[in-house]
């Protein structure tokens, strides 16, 4: 390649491309600032103000020039510019337009976009480049396409008339987005369609008048990605969304979503950020419901969440639905459900040093038919005072709440409940132990309105409570080197608890927010069964247990085994009635999780009754995972005569089934406890194919609950999922009404689905190996082990 002069007219050529100052060398030159091998995004790291103050070198293996007029570089042409290079056949200057021709196989790339052209033309008192017959690749964000013609203005914006744009990369036509006219905006990260069809493997799908498309995940308004899937339950299923950045602090999405079956649906997303937090509107609306009998069905969730000056804190969370059977029959993302309800609450809180308080108001949507009325706070006001330390390590609280109870059901109290709860605590702790006293006063004060309460009843209106609470905990930590493995560390944690609480009858109290809590190892050291304050459950007991675990030499946990027991000291004031041959023990509680080198994981509960020697509730789960995936199998179980007595008194308000007027309460609730099996798996077949299975089964019943199996691909710039589920929906009695077991039909809801998207262009696929793509399961994967990692 020969070498030219730096002359005034080989400046003025060079200057043609990007500045007026060039360099031309041969190939011997070390000046040449070259583009690695591979195109890849690049920032350059010179410190200059402008890209273009930077040398040029020029190269090509002929010259003829004509003063004042043109300019002609021929053969091999190819000129460097720190991060840019262009290469060509020829390369003419127009001297006198002030215009740079660069003519057959001209390939450009200047480290955020490269491209292929039959034609490149560059006008330097504008600074515009038009490409002709062009095939691009922005290499800063995603996007490769074609285009008869491209104009780049200084702006860094591309105009693109009868081009295509994809996410997929080169030799993948699966899709693409053809129009009339493209603009790429780099600096905005964004792409805009005029007049755009996707076209699948070229065959054209859908048409649209306008669409934007965001180069990467920046927020950008303009149409996402439509799906279309098909249902059993629905149909044909197509959804449109558009997103509207609004501002820079709040925007919207809207999904306009059409079900062969049920008709047109609108959803909508609307977030707004501000000094005083983030607030969400979330609503979804289905006009003239055809498969519901014409219904209009709704539903809506207002939620806020923010913190003012640093102490206050204010949160609501409120939500709505047009009818109880809306989530049955309505595939929806709102509403914080809890037991059959929806939760609606707000409330304002304050912190300092040593006070909280919070003014909170509660009320439920009940989703069920039964009448179930529960009960509201309007309001509840807290106030808890904490003082550390107030004598060495004596620390000193007061927890105390004012409550306003209210409620639609025309058989049950309302109340004022007044609840005031000083304590004092004494910790000890160190590396090896912990022992910590408590002692606390419970007093309790109601007005409960009995008008709407049956004369036979041992409610009373004004009720006051007092009762004093002693609480004492010590626990030690035992660590040594396993003597039968070496490189094992073990650990041995006795504890002990002790726990007073005098007898008094409280049934002429009514029960308001209180709940039972769960019981397992771990609700053995606690120093009430109650969640709430309506029933302080007399105690005079000793709870012992102890916990050993096994580290491996880095540390990590393996195997974790607890077991306890509570011992009734004095059982006749641990429970409301002295029932003759009544243990004075209570069932075992036993835990254990396992790790086996990272790959076959366990855990298990159980709760055994040593007086009937009956099992009253256990849980069981045994996973293997490997790197392509993961088997697990799980099982549950809880007595029937478990439950009954756990949840006691509450039976009473269930109605008998309808058909078999001999049922008890628990009847209505289940046929013979719980017994359930599952099976779950997933696994990556290949690195585009992954398929999962779901399956649960009533051993009570002997029914499915649910069957779903799923099956996706994924590709650089697409994927499609097939999933299959069969789900126990609800009971259907031949008699005609409704019951639970007795002369009933199980009623399953079939669904096969087919859904496709478009990975890139700010969508990707949320898929894990734990998590189905598009599926309606109910009863999904649990994370079998609670080790410390």
């Amino acid at each position: 390649m020969s070498r030219f002069p730096l002359t005034l007219l080989a400046t003025s050529i060079s200057a043609a491309l990007y500045i007026p100052q060039a360099i031309a060398s041969d190939d011997s030159g070390s000046s040449v600032q070259e583009l690695p091998t591979k195109d890849q995004c690049l920032v350059s790291d010179l410190e200059v103000e402008d890209a273009n103050q930077l040398p040029i070198n020029v190269e090509a293996d002929s010259l003829e020039a004509i003063n004042g007029e043109k300019a002609v570089y021929q053969g091999n042409v190819i000129v460097t510019q720190g991060n840019r290079k262009m290469t060509a056949d020829s390369v003419t200057m127009h001297q006198a337009d002030n215009i740079v021709v660069a003519d057959g196989n001209v390939t450009f790339s200047d480290g955020q976009f490269k491209s292929t052209s039959d034609k490149a033309t560059n006008n330097l008192t504008t600074n515009e480049i038009s490409l002709e017959n062009t095939q691009y690749q922005m290499l800063c964000e995603q996007g490769r396409g074609e285009a008869v013609y491209i104009t780049k203005d200084g702006r860094g914006v591309y105009e693109m008339r009868d081009g295509t744009i994809t996410s997929c990369p080169e030799g993948d036509h699966s899709w693409r987005m053809k129009a009339s006219s493209i603009e790429v905006n780099q600096e905005e990260e964004k792409a805009t369609l005029y007049g755009p069809r996707f076209e699948v493997l070229e065959v054209p799908i859908f048409y649209m008048p306008y669409m934007t498309l965001p180069l990467s995940d920046a927020r950008k308004t303009g149409f996402l990605y439509p799906t279309i899937s098909y249902g059993s339950s629905d149909g044909y299923e197509f959804d449109i969304p558009v997103y509207w950045n609004l501002a820079p602090n709040y925007d919207l999405t809207t999904t306009f979503r059409y079900m062969e079956k049920r008709g047109l649906q609108l959803d909508g997303e609307f977030r707004y950020l501000s000094n005083f937090g983030l607030t969400t509107f979330d609503g979804e609306y289905l006009g003239n419901d055809k498969k519901y009998d014409d219904e209009d069905r709704w539903g809506f969730q207002f939620k806020h969440n923010g913190i003012i000056n640093n102490n206050w804190k204010v949160a609501a969370d409120f939500s709505k639905v047009s009818d109880v059977q809306y989530f049955q029959e309505v595939d929806s993302r709102i509403g914080n459900r809890e037991d059959g309800q929806l939760v609606q609450e707000g409330s304002v809180s304050y912190r300092s040093a040593n006070w909280d308080t919070t003014l909170l108001v509660r009320d439920f949507q009940v989703l069920t038919t039964q009448d179930n009325q529960p009960y509201r706070l309007l309001p509840q006001l807290k106030a808890n005072y904490y003082a550390p330390e107030i004598y060495r390590n004596l620390d000193f609280d007061v927890i105390s709440h004012l409550s306003v109870f209210d409620t639609d059901a025309t058989d049950m109290p309302t109340a004022t409940r007044v609840h005031i709860e000083p304590g004092i605590t004494l910790p000890f702790g160190n590396s090896w132990g912990s022992w910590t006293t408590e002692a606390r006063l419970l007093a309790t004060h109601y007005e409960q309105n009995l008008d709407n309460v049956s004369a036979a009843s041992d409610l009373e209106e004004s009720v006051t409570r007092v009762l004093p609470e002693f609480r004492t905990h010590a626990g030690i930590v035992l660590e040594r080197d396993t003597s039968f493995y070496t490189g094992y560390t073990q650990t041995l944690e006795p504890q002990v608890q002790y726990v007073y609480v005098p007898y008094e009858d409280q049934n002429n109290i009514a029960t308001y927010d209180t709940t039972l809590l769960q019981t397992d190892y771990y609700g053995l050291f606690r120093s009430r069964q109650y969640s709430g304050v309506d029933r302080i459950e007399a105690a005079n007991q000793l709870s012992y247990g102890a916990s050993s675990r096994f580290y491996d030499d880095e540390y990590k946990e393996r195997l974790a085994i607890s077991f306890g027991q509570i011992i009734y000291i004095d059982r006749k004031n641990s429970v409301k009635d002295d029932e003759s041959g009544t243990s004075n023990y209570s069932a075992w509680a036993i835990e254990a999780d396992f790790n086996y080198d990272d790959y076959i994981f366990y855990h298990g509960g159980i709760q055994y009754d040593i007086q009937t020697s009956a099992v009253q509730h256990a849980n069981t789960t045994l996973e293997y995972r490997h790197e392509a995936g993961y088997v697990q199998a799980n099982y549950r179980y809880v007595s029937k005569e478990y439950i009954e007595d756990t949840l006691g008194d509450s039976l009473k308000d269930l109605s008998n089934d309808p058909t078999n007027p001999n049922t008890s309460g628990i009847d209505s609730i289940t046929k013979d406890g719980i017994s359930q099996v599952g099976f779950l798996t997933g696994y990556q077949i290949n690195r585009n194919w992954n398929a999962q299975l779901h399956y649960f089964y009533d051993l009570t019943i002997q029914e499915d609950l649910e069957w779903l199996a799923n099956l996706n691909y994924t590709s650089d710039c697409w994927y499609v999922g097939f999933t299959y589920s069969n789900q126990l929906r609800n009971w259907s009695g031949t008699t005609g009404g409704e019951s639970f077991f007795y002369d009933s039909d199980p009623v399953y809801e079939n669904n096969f689905s087919i859904n496709f998207g478009i990975v890139g262009f700010g969508n990707s696929v949320r898929t894990s190996e734990y998590d189905i793509s598009g599926s309606k399961n109910s009863l999904g994967y649990g994370r079998p082990f609670i080790l410390n990692e």
